[in-house]
């Protein structure tokens, strides 16, 4: 191999591009990681919570006791929402509280911890720098990165620059993929005394928090849903809805945003907190089928920027993928660089890592439930409003008879239509 500037450059510093160059600085490789933002994490936002079984991988106990983790989730939740009601799924385990677990973060204070564990393991940092485009040879091999005049280059580069990457079509051939298979996510996050926080969503006040998931009136009948997560002394609210699904909607996601906050299932939760954040941020919803070519010659692709995600509609993924593909691309990046070949060839056991690991098995497994979910209308515009129904049929008590059961059910189950509701269970089961 020439010589370079650097045996490697990661550029991006989210989840997946901390934990690639910590991999490679841990192997006594030089690494520089380059990030737009001011600093790691200020261009990141996330509902969000993190499953700690890749970074128990990366990193050991001691360590991340000293992580930025907001609250562990005991708590989920899955609300169904109508404009004038709602009704809660709501689940708590002690499996939550083993080492199982997932915690609540706040991008910004958890993306600079992992940029600072890489960089006292030797990695370089260069923030408030956009890569503009990448160094190839005359054979097409990436070989660097240019920002503005500056032009370093490197044997292996690692995108790891989002979900808008403009480096990924350079360096792969990628095309963007359609409206449809991206969304568009919008959080407020405000302060609240942890005390009230922990007695409102029913946790102990001991470090323990709750998730919310929302569908129905949340995004006003499109594609798409609210969520809710609770911080140690605040609360994120958000809503990410498909970007088509929005282009057409009446409503702009600002004021579905707004109509949430003051929807009476979720006022009383934020009520008294301060706005202390508000944050957007594109959302790939494609899974599989998006994903661009992940090896190249001279390149890896991970995170975001590889469409590693997944809304399962009970569940969010997206931050362990990028943690554990990061920690794949720095050993593979390792690998190559030590039997010097830093070819497609030569880097392809990142592929096979991949492959191997409940990334790409979950990726290929649900690579059938983005498509479903886009088109389980009912979900969206039917079901809360059916549910909601049969409640009051079942709940509100006004002088007249009571029903059987039956007969608060089937009409509003008759309303929906039997083959709609067998059509969208079938579907279900097939691609979740």
């Amino acid at each position: 191999m020439e010589e370079r500037d650097f045996d490697a450059i990661v550029v991006g510093s989210g989840c997946a591009g901390p934990i690639a160059a910590l991999e490679l600085a841990r192997a006594g490789k030089s690494v520089l990681v380059v990030e737009r933002g001011d600093a790691a994490g200020s261009k990141n936002m996330t509902g969000g919570r993190i499953y700690m079984h890749p970074l128990r991988k990366v990193f050991d106990a001691d360590t991340l006791a000293a992580a930025p983790l907001e609250r562990r989730i005991v708590r989920e939740k899955i609300m169904l929402m109508a404009p004038d009601a709602e009704f809660t799924i709501d689940f708590s385990s002690d499996a939550m509280r083993t080492d199982n677990d997932s915690y609540s973060v706040l991008r910004g204070p958890f993306d600079q911890w992992l940029a600072d564990q890489a960089e006292e393991a030797g990695a370089e940092y260069i923030c408030g720098i956009p890569v503009e485009e990448l160094v190839k040879d005359d054979a097409g091999a990436v070989i660097g990165i240019r920002a503005g005049e500056d032009e370093i280059t490197a044997n292996v580069v690692i995108l790891c620059d989002g979900v808008n990457s403009l480096l990924t079509e350079q360096a792969v051939g990628y095309q963007r993929p359609p409206a449809s298979a991206i969304a568009v996510g919008i959080k407020q996050t405000f302060a609240l005394p942890a005390k009230t926080i922990s007695d409102r969503c029913l946790v102990s006040s001991d470090g323990e928090g709750m998730a919310m998931l929302i569908a129905g009136d949340a995004t006003k009948g499109n594609f798409g849903g609210g969520f809710m997560y609770t911080n140690r002394e605040s609360v994120s609210l958000g809503i990410v809805a498909g970007i088509e699904a929005v282009s057409k909607s009446e409503y702009p996601i600002y004021q579905m945003m707004e109509e949430l906050k003051s929807h009476p299932g979720i006022a009383a939760l934020i009520e008294g907190g301060e706005l202390v954040e508000h944050s957007g941020h594109m959302v790939p919803e494609g899974g599989l089928h998006i994903m661009p070519k992940l090896v190249g010659d001279g390149v890896l692709v991970a995170g975001e920027s590889a469409m590693m995600c997944i809304n399962f509609g009970y569940a969010v993924r997206g931050m362990d993928y990028a943690v554990a593909a990061g920690q794949m691309a720095g050993k593979a990046a390792v690998r190559a660089l030590d039997a010097g070949d830093v070819s497609a060839r030569g880097l392809s056991c990142y592929q096979d890592m991949l492959e191997d690991s409940f990334v790409m098995k979950d990726l290929r497994s649900f690579s059938a439930e983005p498509e479903f979910l886009e088109h389980f209308d009912h979900m969206f515009c039917g079901y809360p409003e059916m549910v909601r129904d049969i409640m009051n049929n079942m709940l509100v008590i006004d002088g007249s008879p009571a029903k059987h059961v039956k007969d608060s059910v089937m009409p509003e189950v008759k309303k929906m239509g039997y083959l709609n509701i067998f059509k969208d269970m079938k579907g279900a089961l097939k691609a979740l």
